[in-house]
């Protein structure tokens, strides 16, 4: 509850505004002071009965910038500063019913911005990145244009962050409406990066990859990640999750299969009903201390045709063909638990039929059939469709065939796959007419609200969807108190006990595909020749450090999945790992394997980011120790014996290219005779299925 000191401080900025009666104060100053109700502090007009409604426990409120209503003994936040307590104002309704209150409350460009998912701008950094928030470029955001969904790209101490999210929501309470923002992150506890698709979080617990769960078959570890990192999220305020994903990994090459849960549907379908039920606060409805999850990218993203990614011209297709079912069931777990959110993928799917009908050659956010009759109508979905990023943009010369004198910049980002030849305004309308309630990666507000003016789409259209977004507001508590604690947030982010656990499942979570002889665990306090690891890290571990592995008992090269740069010129060309998996002679890793294993006993610590082929180092390395995502002390205490490695594969590992070149993309683990099949792994007797 408020202290005196915070009670003090709300009466003082409340009589500095202008234009407020007496009467208001007097409503202000009861609605305050700790929950009591005051002889003489009458309940505002408008209010409900409190026998009408179910009952609640007065929540805190957040009044930073406009006061509070007394009614029937309780508070509320008035949120439009009228003075009278509104239903959308009244915390002891539904959601769902308050969220249809607002909307008939709203103008045709407060609803247009609603539908917007914009980037919360950033001060002097790229794509949003920087210090801080630009609180002066985020007020027109709000009050010009009226968005109030927003991605965080910060990656910054947790406290500051925190106190970055109290200033941005004061920015929204001053609006017409009061409406607050939600916040929204990529996945920020793992280990990749990739600006505009994973974030690096400042302080927040490291995990492995969602592949890396996959490969320990372990719900409820999953569970203990959700809980976590939710309660991480929230104390950052961060309320949006654009995860969990849910492709399934059947291209060898696709360079975001780390960030899924393999290649087995049913699997994929469990983990991911486990990730939503946690990070949501329970299943079947998103919880006031939760965190909405939007799972993606519905559907078939990862039958991508020689692993080329959708983010790019390039890779705008994909080709589930006779295996589209099985891509989409991997997302039933999910919506059967809830999920408030789903995001459609980027691709093309091509030479695919549903039922005996042809799919139309759009993207799936422009895709009636696979948006209203499938996810809406056979799978029953009735949460917020957010489309990916830039689906409404126009894709120009920088963006579909960049060269080095003009290579594809941020600003040249589009993914308007089948749809280049509309208009931005025609995207909106075929967007919203398939089923998407959001749009991702824009504010560009104008062409729509031209479209509804123009009759191209109804404004009860627009109602659906603004109904939509606004009820996930509303059951995570946002309109009634926005705001965190900057101090909560540094005791929260990064406990000791949260950060073991993550640690624990670093360990875990590799896979020990060969140990020829038993050459583990390595000697304790040994000498130890290094490629790819941090000397340190090697040496806090008690191990002496050579320079020349011929003076070392033994070796360890650590690297990721081969790979090549064959779009260097596309901004995610330039960051995604395309190309050949397997390892040649002049490649860093494959080299420094044969240096070492000419001397000693050597391992190869490796990365799969991608299905590595492993076929002409696996006579090179006497052990081959797999990760998903794991420190460099995470993999000593592996090879030293310190902790178990007790994964087993996601997916399968081709024996060579050419199988790799064969298999069907759509189709998992179907290369012909793998060098180590799906679930191969040497794990002790406590882990065998």
């Amino acid at each position: 509850m408020w202290s005196a000191g915070k009670v003090t401080t709300l009466i003082r900025d409340r009589k500095s505004e202008t234009g407020r009666s007496g009467m208001v104060g007097k409503r202000f100053f009861c609605a305050i002071l700790a929950g009591t109700v005051l002889a003489g502090c009458a309940s505002a007009d408008g209010g409900l009965a409190a026998s009408a409604l179910p009952a609640r426990e007065q929540p805190q409120l957040g009044l930073h910038i406009r006061g509070a209503i007394a009614a029937d003994g309780l508070q509320f936040r008035d949120a439009n500063g009228n003075g009278t307590l509104e239903p959308y104002e009244d915390w002891r309704l539904p959601p769902v019913e308050r969220a249809r209150d607002l909307a008939a409350r709203m103008d045709l460009r407060e609803k247009v911005g609603t539908l917007m998912h914009s980037t919360m701008p950033g001060r002097d950094g790229e794509m949003g990145r920087g210090a801080g928030y630009d609180l002066a470029a985020l007020g027109d955001l709000v009050r010009g244009k009226h968005v109030t969904s927003f991605i965080t790209r910060l990656s910054i101490a947790p406290a500051e962050l925190a106190r970055q999210s109290n200033e941005a929501q004061q920015v929204a309470a001053a609006g017409r409406l009061g409406i607050p923002l939600t916040i929204s992150t990529d996945p920020r506890n793992h280990f990749s990066y990739v600006l505009g698709a994973a974030e690096a979080g400042t302080g927040t617990t490291k995990w492995p990859e969602l592949i890396g769960f996959a490969a320990l078959r372990d719900l409820q570890l999953v569970r203990d990640f959700g809980e976590i990192a939710r309660r991480e999220y929230r104390a950052l305020g961060i309320h949006m999750a654009l995860s969990p994903q849910l492709d399934l990994f059947t291209e060898p090459r696709w360079p975001r299969g780390s960030g899924g849960f393999g290649s087995n549907a049913w699997l994929t379908s469990q983990m991911g009903a486990a990730y939503v039920a946690s990070f949501q606060g329970g299943a079947r409805e998103l919880q006031p201390d939760g965190v909405m999850t939007v799972v993606k990218h519905w559907a078939g993203y990862g039958a991508q045709p020689g692993g080329l990614e959708a983010h790019n011209y390039y890779g705008r297709f994909a080709e589930p063909s006779d295996h589209l079912e099985q891509h989409m069931e991997a997302f039933r777990g999910a919506i059967n638990v809830g999920t408030a959110g789903i995001m459609p993928a980027y691709p093309i799917l091509r030479n695919t039929k549903w039922r005996g009908k042809k799919l139309e050659q759009v993207g799936p956010g422009f895709n009636r059939l696979l948006l209203k009759n499938i996810l809406r109508g056979r799978y029953r979905y009735d949460g917020m469709i957010l489309s990916d990023w830039a689906i409404t943009r126009d894709c120009n010369m920088r963006c579909m065939a960049p060269t080095a004198e003009a290579p594809q910049r941020p600003q040249d980002i589009a993914t308007s796959w089948g749809v280049e030849d509309l208009t931005v305004a025609q995207r909106y309308v075929k967007g919203l007419l398939a089923g998407i309630d959001q749009f991702g990666g824009t504010d560009d507000v104008d062409p729509l609200i031209e479209a509804v003016e123009n009759g191209e789409v109804s404004e009860a259209r627009l109602d659906r969807s603004v109904i939509r977004v606004m009820t996930a507001k509303f059951q995570l508590g946002l309109f009634d108190n926005p705001y965190v604690d900057p101090d909560a947030a540094a005791a929260q982010i990064g406990r000791p006990e949260d950060v073991a656990r993550a640690d624990k499942a670093q360990r875990e979570a590799q896979v020990l595909l060969r140990n020829q002889d038993n050459a583990l665990p390595f000697a304790a306090g040994g000498k130890v020749w290094l490629h790819g690891m941090d000397p340190q890290a090697a040496r806090a571990a008690g191990l002496i450090v050579v320079e020349d592995p011929a003076q070392a008992d033994f070796a360890i090269v650590r690297t990721e999945t081969a790979h090549e740069e064959l779009h260097p010129h596309h901004f995610f060309g330039s960051r995604y790992h395309e190309g050949r998996l397997d390892f040649r002679p002049g490649d860093a890793a494959y080299d420094a394997l044969e240096k070492a294993s000419a001397h000693v006993p050597t391992m190869l610590a490796i990365f799969l980011d991608r299905a590595a082929v492993l076929g002409n180092v696996q006579d090179k390395a006497d052990v081959i120790l797999a990760n998903f995502g794991a420190s460099d002390a995470a993999i000593i205490d592996v090879a030293l014996g310190r902790a178990i490695a007790r994964g087993r594969l996601p997916f399968e590992l081709p024996r060579s290219m050419a199988a790799v070149e064969a298999q069907d993309p759509a189709a998992p683990d179907d290369s012909a005779d793998p060098l180590y099949p799906y679930g191969a792994g040497i794990v002790p007797e406590d882990s065998a299925e």
